[in-house]
């Protein structure tokens, strides 16, 4: 299918205190996602800790999530596992609870085969009745999505598209030219988010949008609208704020930013740790260069 998603969605984060899901927190963040333009909020997606939370927490934290978003933007959840039964019943879960889209990466860790991953796609589109999406970020789980595989999967009714966070823009290209048309492909690289939208890629999935909502969707405007100097400009001011973000493994460093944009959004939990002072101190510099409000 094509069209399910277009413009800026950000991977959200997911603040926590020592008793759970800081949700009045969360609900602070999604206003300021709404309020920038934002078109969809990716939950419990890698930058939301999920493996690190329970099932009641993320229950509690999409049925938050879809009342506070009240359809004034999309509400797509992480829902991949490496075991395909668990993905199928999280997924219908996630349905259940309101959720507009399901986001699910491939299956890590026992690095199932390209038929597999056909398999495991099929199995998921095949159990609910909203728009899937799969995740590729072969470099956080050993398995790779090929071009091939994409093209295999463009053909399932619900199949919405790939999220490309692999890093590799010649297989990028490889799978936009074989998926064209009938499903999408949404950036998950941030770096590579102008280079990925003006091939055709139809949204990004980003990090840095959790703390610049506006200039990710001023992005995705600019090309949408063909204003590939303004979108290049704003790629430009972009680039070295998204480069601190990733100084240490997500969502470490963004995190600490929007504690630090005042959005008490804690720390991560084990056994991620707290950001470096030096890393922090790189991040602070960078949010006060492109304009953001640092607070502490």
């Amino acid at each position: 299918m094509i069209g399910f998603l277009h413009g800026s969605a950000t991977a959200m984060i997911t603040p926590f205190t020592r008793d759970g899901v800081d949700l009045e927190s969360l609900g602070r963040m999604i206003e300021y996602q709404i309020g920038n333009g934002t078109d969809a909020l990716v939950i419990l997606g890698t930058t939301g800790e999920p493996v690190t939370m329970t099932l009641a927490e993320k229950e509690e934290t999409v049925r938050f999530a879809v009342k506070c978003a009240a359809g004034r933007a999309k509400v797509i959840v992480g829902t991949g596992s490496n075991h395909t039964a668990a993905a199928v019943e999280t997924s219908v879960l996630m349905q259940s609870l309101g959720a507009d889209g399901v986001l699910a990466v491939t299956p890590y860790y026992n690095k199932c085969t390209q038929a597999g991953l056909i398999e495991y796609y099929r199995a998921i589109c095949e159990s609910v009745r909203i728009p899937v999406i799969a995740y590729n970020v072969p470099s956080r789980t050993g398995v790779n999505l090929s071009p091939e595989t994409a093209e295999q999967l463009a053909g399932i009714p619900n199949f919405a598209g790939v999220k490309d966070a692999g890093g590799n823009m010649a297989q990028t290209l490889d799978t936009l030219r074989r998926i064209r048309g009938k499903c999408d492909l949404y950036s998950g690289e941030d770096l590579l988010n102008l280079p990925i939208l003006c091939a055709g890629g139809s949204a990004v999935i980003s990090v840095v949008s959790n703390l610049a909502p506006k200039a990710v969707k001023a992005l995705t405007i600019a090309v949408a609208e063909r204003k590939l100097y303004k979108a290049n400009r704003i790629a430009d001011a972009l680039f070295p704020l998204a480069q601190a973000c990733f100084t240490e493994v997500n969502p470490i460093p963004v995190k600490e930013g929007m504690n630090m944009l005042g959005f008490r959004a804690g720390v991560p939990r084990a056994p991620l740790t707290p950001l470096l002072p030096e890393h922090r101190d790189r991040l602070a510099a960078e949010m006060k260069r492109f304009g953001l409000e640092v607070r502490s």
